[in-house]
């Protein structure tokens, strides 16, 4: 059975947190509760995703978002 939900992953490695991953997941909550992508997409926290160089690291489907913003993820997020 095919999910019609787009899974967001955000890492939550101490380097990632160290680089605003907790602010960024908090931003993505908000996001996804808003009229326009309420339903359609689920937030997960995951452990270490061992991109600690790259770090806020957030995955949306199949696709590594390094160095993550905001921006960067909604953009993401619409495209797909």
């Amino acid at each position: 059975m095919e999910s019609k939900r787009k899974l967001i992953f955000v890492c939550g490695g101490s380097d990632c947190i160290k680089s605003g991953s907790k602010t960024l997941r908090k931003k993505i909550r908000e996001e996804i509760k808003s009229k326009e992508l309420r339903g359609q997409c689920k937030l997960i926290k995951t452990k270490c995703m061992d991109y600690c160089k790259s770090a806020p690291v957030v995955i949306i489907g199949e696709f590594v978002c390094k160095k993550a913003t905001i921006e960067n993820v909604l953009h993401q997020i619409k495209k797909s």
